[in-house]
């Protein structure tokens, strides 16, 4: 009871502090804008028109994209690692963003006038990297750490190799692509958020609906079968609304490596290994660890903005050689 009643106080502080780090986010960049400031353009209609026009146009749908494409991917990351029953899973190491990003970038590159498509073209490419991933890792006795990354690595390299031969071919087109590829929300707007906040909103429902498998099925495939499941029809549910999540952030801005593998650790070191606890706590930590990444990257080297997938790289690559050096899995 003590540690339940922890856990909860530990999500709703994280939550707590995504908006406080969000409002503050608000206000910085080329103009400062105060917090009172923020909070009154937001809440009533008493405020400069320029403020008002940097912070509704710009700034608050920027954050607020940050937001839901860091809880996303986190969450991403929570279910792959938990039907790979892997520690080290997360959409980018197993394949599945660089499969989205291969086949939005055909869209992109090849057939512009078909964009509309873009967020089915992310979520085909996903569902086909996951595949192949698992078909090259699975074993009479089940998935090992070890062939889920070297095979996550071969489908890396061949969807590297896709993309790197579709920007040779459109060298006149990419300089939007390159910017989208490095997971950067320069730019995006409103309608970026309108569109990836419906299928984000229904992923969320789907993937707390699914918490319960996700407990069931990180105690194992026989304690699964044991209980009555069928375990191969939870991994193809977990997996599809996994590559769901990580295939609309792909579509909406590119490529963000690293949320999905280190967000879930920092989650389960703070609240454990219940999915009741984990998920949400998952979906907060990773909303606001993009917001903090995205809002240095726009501030840290301006009027330079860096993308959030490069910040994310450098924060990220260190964190999972010190979990390989730590070989807990």
């Amino acid at each position: 009871m003590i540690k339940t009643s922890r856990s909860r106080t530990i999500v709703i502080f994280t939550l707590i502090l995504t908006i406080i780090a969000a409002i503050i986010a608000i206000g910085l960049g080329g103009v400062s804008i105060s917090i009172p400031e923020i909070l009154s353009t937001i809440f009533s209609s008493s405020s400069e028109a320029v403020n008002a026009t940097i912070i509704w146009d710009i700034r608050l749908p920027r954050v607020l994209l940050a937001m839901i494409i860091g809880a996303n991917i986190a969450i991403s990351g929570a279910l792959l690692q938990a039907v790979m029953g892997n520690p080290l899973a997360d959409p980018g190491l197993t394949g599945v963003t660089s499969g989205a990003a291969a086949c939005v970038l055909v869209i992109m590159l090849a057939a512009p006038e078909y964009t509309q498509f873009i967020p089915i073209a992310a979520f085909v490419g996903g569902i086909i990297a996951a595949s192949i991933v698992y078909a090259l890792a699975w074993r009479r006795n089940g998935i090992s750490p070890i062939t889920i990354i070297l095979s996550g690595v071969a489908v890396n390299a061949l969807c590297g190799g896709v993309i790197g031969f579709l920007t040779i071919m459109y060298s006149d087109r990419l300089p939007t692509a390159v910017q989208w590829l490095n997971g950067s929300l320069a730019a995006k707007g409103s309608n970026a958020l309108v569109m990836v906040l419906p299928y984000a909103i229904v992923g969320w429902i789907l993937s707390f609906f699914a918490i319960r498998k996700a407990n069931i099925i990180r105690l194992g495939d026989q304690v699964a079968s044991n209980l009555g499941e069928n375990v191969n029809r939870i991994r193809i549910i977990l997996s599809l609304l996994a590559v769901f999540l990580a295939a609309i952030s792909v579509a909406a801005i590119g490529m963000i490596g690293f949320v999905g593998l280190v967000v879930p650790h920092m989650a389960r070191m703070l609240v454990g290994s219940d999915y009741k606890y984990l998920l949400p706590m998952s979906m907060a930590l990773g909303a606001l660890v993009l917001l903090i990444a995205d809002t240095g990257g726009r501030t840290l080297f301006s009027p330079l903005d860096i993308p959030s997938g490069i910040l994310m790289a450098v924060i990220g690559a260190p964190y999972f050689l010190y979990l390989m050096r730590r070989r807990t899995f």
